[in-house]
């Protein structure tokens, strides 16, 4: 069985997202979500927290040492600024026609489309 995330707290970041490394080895970097894992609160972040694993050949694949990012937990990523690429917290609002978007916290522009 998976860990499952204890406080099951809806996830702020979604695939496409641009965000920023605030801990750890990646510190700084920057990338694109690929994948969410909203079971253990990780995110796969496209070349960040990359790691080798050593694979074995087969019929169809050639054995070797494969390079791929591994998950990265969302509270070591914050999502970049639309309006100055920094690190950002996110917040919620309602618009006139009803939908509900994300907003920065920092600047206040529209995350979502």
């Amino acid at each position: 069985m998976t860990n499952v995330n204890p406080d099951h707290q809806k996830l702020r970041i979604r695939k496409g997202d641009k965000v920023v490394v605030l801990t750890g080895k990646d510190k700084g970097k920057r990338g694109e979500v690929v994948a969410v894992l909203p079971a253990d609160a990780r995110v796969v972040v496209a070349g960040v927290n990359i790691v080798k694993r050593h694979t074995r050949q087969t019929q169809t694949t050639q054995g070797g040492i494969v390079e791929k990012p591994a998950p990265i937990h969302v509270s070591n990523l914050g999502i970049e600024d639309p309006r100055d690429g920094k690190p950002t917290r996110v917040g919620f609002k309602v618009l006139e026609d009803g939908r509900k978007v994300r907003v920065a916290k920092r600047s206040g522009d529209l995350i979502d489309g």
